[in-house]
């Protein structure tokens, strides 16, 4: 287990692991090297089961095989529409050793986005996941002229379908089975041909403001990113890691399959989003990166839990979490923890501190990695006083993920790090702006050459819209995107994600928006945390009879206001938020006000509740 004062075990790694100067290579030297190790699991009716090297290669043969066999040519693209599953994986891998461009859809994508990702892509083959995916695509296939076939992972409610341009990924297999029986060498011709400078994957962004863009994402770009990961956070092949954010996201496709491929260490699927808390505690993963939002559902479930225990497990824990701090504070100023310290800090694991991770399922982390959105400094000094580093990094879309990272011997909450030393980070001087360069920096927008010149300059740096500044040991801090800086009527400048991540620190608030632009003072629109809240109004005999009047309930509307006064205590007068609004609709990630990653759209908020902001003014 991972000691808090003792940092070895996670430095960087400085060698590279698994030559390949393609992902399609790559793949098949980690298959060459590994063989019958275990790469992946997942958990099929309640049974884990686990897919070696060998079995994952024969799989992606065959896929590649029947894709070859259905005409799918160098260049071309293939569009994967499914949850994160290994069937995903194994789709992803089969497009790229064909030598093709491999496109994720986001599951909760609509028929229409499902429609325009696949005609900007020029997508020929689509991939989907279910039943419920299929009938997106089937909508929109007679608008799709260069789309050849729809490939079905399960079949389950489809066993009748007769369609010409449907078949099922098994079907597929062997279709694939029998094309590589006839041409044996046709697969490793198409990944020798592959060249690194080739186009490998597009990830569209998330669309916020206008249509999503595809960013395009070289061979050279992604082996050169993913061997930098290891000298960032370093893993090996005992590794356990969690795959559950979607695939089509930059952060688990670098972070979690292409890293993951590149050091072997095993990767883990859980059954669904759902089951993420239970499937944490059963994989105990030993590297766990997620976004803030599950750190904070972490952290709230530890708060609800610590309300219901005895007053002698309050006051263990209470006295564990302190001992803990006190170390936290010491690790974060730099100094030595002594002896004594330790001690302590050796009974509060035993007394609590050991059982609130086990109820996580981090017992066995030796670092976390946090990213994708601010995170409350509160929040990472919390997961340090339980005696697991929390590491930050920060990237985009654009930069291939992570561009830079907080190194483990020196953590500083509420800094993003310095810059990893794969890519220059700096600071327009003028705009305050944060730039980055490196091989990482991706090709360019797919079809919009005026919107990639507007990114990027004509000195190769990235333009990320994020502003910041730089420390004298150059570790960076975000402020803010350049578009949500707030200033108010009075000219004061704020920087509504340190409220919000202040806000959202509280087990009862899951997001935030803060308002107040060109307005006399600030207001929130807060989407509650539904659980917490419920348990509280339980708790304390609060009705209710759906999720809209339990944020219309008065109990709850004075807990939300006891948790903004908290927060306005530590900001200066103007800063503070004078006034706030409930969402009274409960939000999936199928709702157009989340992204892909659960966070709420600021300008698309800001629209659709323009009443309910107008109201908190009068």
């Amino acid at each position: 287990m991972s000691n808090l004062w003792d940092l070895d075990h996670i430095q960087p790694a400085g060698t590279d692991v698994l030559a390949g100067s393609t992902i399609s290579a790559m793949f098949w030297n980690a298959v060459a090297l590994r063989g019958s190790n275990v790469w992946m699991r997942q958990k099929e009716l309640g049974i884990w089961k686990s897919w070696t090297w060998d079995q994952t290669a024969e799989a992606v043969r065959d896929i590649a095989g029947g894709l070859m066999a259905l005409g799918f040519a160098r260049g071309d693209c293939a569009s994967i529409l499914s949850s994160t599953n290994i069937e995903w994986v194994l789709a992803d891998l089969a497009v790229l050793s064909c030598g093709g461009v491999a496109n994720g859809i986001y599951p909760t994508d609509a028929a229409a986005q499902v429609h325009y990702l696949s005609e900007d892509s020029a997508t020929t083959v689509l991939f989907v996941e279910d039943d419920e995916q299929l009938d997106k695509a089937l909508e929109v296939r007679a608008s799709l002229p260069l789309l050849r076939k729809i490939v079905v992972f399960d079949m389950e409610g489809l066993r009748g379908l007769q369609d010409p341009g449907v078949i099922s990924l098994a079907a597929l297999r062997e279709l694939g089975r029998d094309w590589n029986q006839q041409n044996p060498d046709a697969l490793m011709r198409r990944v020798q041909s592959c060249q690194p400078e080739d186009v490998a994957i597009l990830v569209y962004t998330s669309g916020t403001t206008g249509k999503p863009k595809g960013a395009m994402h070289t061979h050279a770009a992604l082996t050169y990113t993913v061997r930098g990961y290891n000298t960032l956070i370093s893993r090996t092949e005992d590794d356990e890691a969690m795959c559950f954010l979607p695939l089509c996201h930059i952060a688990e496709r670098m972070g979690g399959e292409y890293f993951s491929l590149y050091t072997g260490s095993r990767l883990n699927f859980v059954e669904n989003p759902d089951t993420v808390p239970e499937n944490v505690r059963e994989i105990a993963p030993t590297v766990f990166t997620a976004v803030p939002r599950v750190w904070e559902k972490f952290y709230s479930g530890v708060m609800i839990a610590l309300k219901e225990s005895t007053r002698l497990q309050q006051a263990a824990y209470a006295w564990s979490i302190g001992v803990g701090t006190r170390i936290a504070d010491k690790v974060l100023a730099g100094e030595d923890v002594g002896s004594g310290l330790k001690l302590q800090f050796h009974i509060a694991r035993l007394l609590a501190l050991n059982n609130v991770r086990k109820l996580i399922g981090i017992h066995r982390a030796r670092f976390l990695v946090t990213g994708a959105a601010p995170i409350s400094p509160e929040l990472v000094k919390w997961y340090l006083a339980l005696g697991v580093p929390m590491l930050e990094v920060w990237g985009m879309t654009e930069t291939c993920g992570a561009a830079t990272g907080v190194p483990a011997s020196r953590i500083k909450p509420g800094s993003i790090g310095p810059a990893a030393a794969y890519n220059e980070v700096r600071i327009d001087p003028a705009t305050g702006e944060i730039l980055v360069r490196g091989p990482n920096v991706f090709k360019g927008y797919l079809n919009l050459p005026e919107k990639t010149a507007e990114t990027i300059d004509a000195d190769g740096w990235l333009h990320t819209g994020d502003v910041g500044n730089i420390d004298a040991d150059g570790y960076l801090r975000i402020t803010d995107r350049m578009k949500d800086i707030i200033i108010t009527a009075g000219g004061k400048n704020i920087t509504p994600s340190e409220l919000e991540n202040e806000l959202k620190f509280s087990p009862y608030v899951t997001d935030a928006v803060v308002i107040g632009d060109k307005l006399p003072y600030l207001t929130v629109i807060i989407m509650i945390d539904q659980e917490n809240v419920e348990k509280f109004a339980q708790d304390n005999d609060v009705p209710f009879s759906n999720y809209a009047s339990l944020t219309r309930a008065r109990e709850v509307q004075d807990l939300i206001q006891a948790e903004i006064d908290r927060v306005n205590t530590q900001f200066a007068r103007v800063e503070q938020i004078k006034r706030f609004f409930l969402l009274d609709t409960q939000l999936t990630a199928e709702d157009e006000e989340l992204t892909p990653t659960m966070k709420l759209k600021r300008k698309l908020v800001q629209q659709k509740y323009a009443a309910q902001i107008e109201a908190m003014y009068r």
